[in-house]
């Protein structure tokens, strides 16, 4: 922080540091977003009730899974001190992101590629360049990495990130800190999907499940050939949320259904409906949802119940819906997955799904430890 404040020509206050996990932040408490567009069904064949996977998953149980990656994405964020500029003070948030991406190949789970970030999040004032802030901090990040306590850890920061420093009444500065940093973890799992796409991983026998919503951000893309090219890059991913908003549980009429979606049995999905989104420019996506858990072993009413997405890449999916069969093979495949349970071991568990849970496990395993992240700075 003393480099920071020299090079910046701030006041730092050394203020109390604490980790930001466990405090109440609005903007991430869901994996989906309240700016949807719920617009027709989602499949090819229409479903007018839920439908009933039990035989399905059994059938399928002997033969090769459809999933053979696994992707988790998952970062730890601290409010690491305070420092002022222009008689106002703002908030210094650092955050530890984490990547990761495992195999699982004769149902042995092996790492596949990991990425580490570790990023610092200062308010754009901080720039002591008006014309290229994106070069001051950059400069900025190599004279951090010079501190002599980092060199001794073998630690190097990875990014220093501007927010914006902007009054609104909505959102507080930390969570626009926490905001950039987000978005930065969301760009490094684009980047592995693109990586598992480049090397042929990915086929219509091997998908990729993430954990979490697919609502990228894409709207910024700056033209048509890398839109393609990112809607290329999901043609066998499939997107499993364990917290989704109840509020966004909608049919394709606009309807809220959170009730039928919190009753469905057990191995049953809701119909698919078909959704866009301003954040995420004119892509559309599948969205359904399914039960993988008997409600008696849970304890609320979305407990064993996971979201799943899919964004829609080839123009018949874009008219007409992701094909019905498709749909039915990856819930079943969803259905399979449940099993064994980390019980005990996640509070999540009822959403849990353990090659999952074991790459979520894994990322977390690489994090540097709170207590030496936070003596830092």
């Amino acid at each position: 922080m003393e480099k920071i404040a020299q090079e910046t020509k701030g006041k730092s206050f050394r203020t109390f540091k604490y980790s930001f996990d466990g405090i109440g932040v609005p903007s991430f408490d869901y994996d989906d977003h309240k700016d949807i567009t719920w617009e027709q069904i989602g499949e090819s064949v229409t479903q007018k009730k839920a439908v009933d996977l039990t035989e399905e998953a059994k059938q399928i149980a002997q033969i090769q899974p459809l999933f053979s990656y696994f992707l988790d994405g998952s970062r730890r964020v601290f409010k690491v001190d305070d420092i002022a500029y222009k008689n106002q003070v703002f908030p210094v948030v650092a955050g530890q992101i984490g990547i990761g991406c495992c195999s699982r190949i004769d149902k042995n789970m092996r790492q596949l590629k990991f990425n580490r970030r570790l990023a610092i999040a200062l308010p754009k004032i901080a720039s002591q360049d008006d014309w290229n802030t994106k070069q001051f901090f950059n400069s900025l990040l190599k004279k951090v990495n010079t501190d002599e306590g980092l060199r001794k850890r073998s630690i190097e920061f990875t990014d220093i990130l501007p927010y914006s420093y902007k009054k609104d009444e909505d959102e507080k500065l930390e969570n626009k800190a926490i905001a950039v940093i987000q978005d930065l973890m969301i760009e490094k799992e684009k980047e592995m999907v693109a990586y598992l796409a480049s090397q042929n991983l990915l086929s219509q026998d091997k998908y990729l499940l993430k954990d979490g919503s697919l609502e990228y951000r894409v709207i910024d893309m700056k033209n048509a050939r890398e839109l393609r090219s990112f809607k290329n890059n999901y043609r066998w991913v499939v997107g499993a949320s364990k917290s989704f908003n109840p509020e966004n549980c909608k049919d394709h009429t606009g309807k809220n259904n959170s009730n039928l979606i919190a009753d469905l049995k057990s191995f049953h999905r809701t119909p698919v409906s078909m959704y866009s989104s301003p954040r995420i420019g004119n892509m559309k996506f599948a969205v359904w949802y399914v039960r993988i858990r008997n409600k008696k072993h849970t304890n609320n009413a979305f407990d064993g119940i996971l979201k799943l997405e899919k964004i829609l890449v080839l123009d018949d999916e874009i008219e007409n819906g992701i094909d019905t069969e498709e749909v039915n093979l990856i819930t079943a495949n969803i259905i399979n997955e449940r099993n064994p349970v980390c019980y005990g071991a996640d509070f999540r568990w009822a959403n849990h799904l353990y090659p999952v849970y074991v790459t979520e496990t894994y990322v977390k395993s690489q994090y540097i430890s709170n207590t030496l992240f936070l003596n830092l700075f």
